[in-house]
Order: C-alpha cells, then sequence, then structure tokens
C-alpha cells in the first residue's frame, strides 16, 4: 500500500534528571534530503542516528530535532567555597586599611563578583542514557510512518476516485466516437455534392475516406489508456514502498494517450469530456509528488 512522505513524530524520555525530547517531519522530496539538529552531549552518534532515520524514512525533506531540557537541580551552578573566603578576607583587610566601614550585605557583593559560582559540568554519554535515547528516536519515527501510512490511505482512496472518474469518461466518449465516422463521411459526401459538373472516382474517394479515418481512430489510445488505468490500480496495491516514481511514470503516460485523444477528436462533445479527463490527471499529477 502506498505512503506519503508527509509526516510527523514526537517522542519524550526521562534520564537521571533529564526529558529529552525528540521530533522528525518530513515532506516530499525526489530524494532523501536530511537536516539534524542535535544536543551537543549526543553529537557523537548522529552517524548512527542518520543510518537509522535513511534506514526507516528512504526519501522526503526529513528534519529531525535532539534536544534536552534539565531540571533545576541538575542545572544549578555550585559556589566555590575557597574563592568566596579569599574574596570575603580581601574585603575585611581592605576596610580595616582603609577605615572604612564593612559592607552591609557581604554576601550580595561576593556572589556577584568573578568565579564565586561555577556550572561547568563536563557530562559523558554513558550506554545507558544511549539506550533511552535511541528508544526515544525509534518512538518517534514509528510515529512519523504511522502518520504517513495514514496519508498514504487517504491518497489511496483520492486516487482511486480520480481513476474511477478518467475510467467512466473514457467510456462516455465511446457512443460520440461510433457516430463522428458517419458524420465525417456524409459531411465529405455533402461536400462534393455541391461541387456540379465535377466527376469524381467514387472508388478512390472511398480509399481517402478509409485513410482519413484511419487517422482520426483513437481506438488504440482508448486501449492503451485502459491499460494504464488498470496498472496503476495494481502498483497503488503494491507491498513495501517506492510506488511514487513508478505512478508518476503511469500518470504521465496516461496523459499522453489523453492529450492524443483530444487531438484527435475532431468533435466538441469529445473535446469538453478530454477536458474533464485533464483536469482528473492534473489532481492525480499534483497528488502523486506526495507518494513515497
Amino acid at each position: 500500500m502506498i505512503q506519503s512522505m508527509t509526516g510527523f513524530g514526537k517522542a519524550d524520555a526521562h534520564f537521571n534528571g533529564k526529558k529529552i525530547h525528540v521530533e522528525v517531519k518530513s515532506l516530499n522530496s525526489k530524494a532523501m534530503d536530511l537536516n539534524t539538529r542535535i544536543a551537543p552531549l549526543y553529537r557523537e552518534k548522529e552517524m548512527e542516528i542518520r543510518q537509522l532515520l535513511s534506514k526507516a524514512l528512504e526519501r522526503g525533506k526529513v528534519d529531525f530535532t535532539l534536544w534536552v531540557e534539565k531540571d533545576e537541580t541538575s542545572a544549578a551552578g555550585t559556589i566555590n567555597p575557597v574563592i568566596v573566603a579569599n574574596y570575603v578576607s580581601q574585603i575585611r583587610q581592605i576596610s580595616k586599611e582603609q577605615s572604612l566601614p564593612e559592607p552591609q550585605n557581604v554576601w550580595d557583593l561576593v556572589l556577584r563578583l568573578p568565579e564565586t559560582t561555577q556550572t561547568v559540568v563536563t557530562e559523558e554519554l554513558s550506554a545507558d542514557e544511549w539506550q533511552v535515547v535511541l528508544g526515544a528516536v525509534n518512538e518517534a519515527v514509528n510515529r512519523l510512518v504511522d502518520f504517513r501510512k495514514q496519508e498514504g490511505a487517504a491518497l489511496y482512496l483520492k486516487f482511486t476516485e480520480k481513476v474511477d472518474n478518467i475510467e467512466r469518461y473514457l467510456g462516455e466518449i465511446e457512443p460520440y466516437e461510433k457516430g463522428r465516422v458517419e458524420k465525417i463521411r456524409q459531411r465529405l459526401t455533402d461536400r462534393l455534392s455541391e461541387l456540379k459538373g465535377v466527376d469524381y472516382d467514387k472508388n478512390r474517394l472511398e480509399q481517402e475516406l478509409i485513410y482519413y479515418i484511419e487517422k482520426l481512430d483513437i481506438s488504440e489510445e482508448k486501449q492503451r489508456l485502459a491499460n494504464h488505468l488498470r496498472y496503476f490500480r495494481e502498483t497503488m496495491k503494491e507491498e513495501g514502498r517506492g510506488q511514487g516514481k513508478k505512478l508518476g511514470f503511469i500518470a504521465q503516460e496516461m496523459g499522453r494517450e489523453i492529450n492524443t485523444t483530444g487531438s484527435k477528436s475532431n468533435q466538441a462533445e469529445m473535446q469538453n469530456i478530454v477536458v474533464k479527463m485533464k483536469d482528473e490527471l492534473e489532481q492525480i499529477k499534483e497528488q502523486v509528488l506526495n507518494v513515497m
């Protein structure tokens, strides 16, 4: 069954006071176009993440985001007691030497000075944490794939409706096609009868009529278009993914047969039906770009 290239997936995980967020979204593209934004701690695993996404999603413009929120406890800095004590000692010494009163709130003053607090903590990615992150990545990807399948089911119904309409219009051409040949024959005969005093070979006229009518015959175009419609339905039902390009090629061939039918129709009613077929086909071509 077909899948859409449009999708979105999101997952969250927790590890040691950290909340890990993963988002994956995709749009249609001719090939795999992958952009990643990954928190610094997990960048060493970027190639592994890229391989996972490429294998699972295959095609589309994919944006992947992985970021972390830390709780207030883990994000809080630590006070450097040695530096703070040194600052306090210096303030008191200067106050004594300069005969100045000590500041009323020494703590406010000291904590504003450089290097009294430190928040830089060197983190290393542990195997346990990576397994938690990897689980969240897989969950987000699976949700995106489910989204693609839902969109693909909607496209399947849309395509089926449009293909059925084209097939119905193809059947509506037949009555006009049969009457068209006789009308052409009668019109040419009437014109020749208006040429008084002109003698012509009726056998040669019949041969020319047959040749002219054969050039306007659309039996082959109708047969090929019917085959393309059948093949389009079969391709949509194929197992797996990757039917998008094939469906695009089939739609092009359908357009070729419809255009040829229109150029040979030579009748207003048939041309109106061809215009309706073209309208249905354009809607197929527009949506088939979203199919994997």
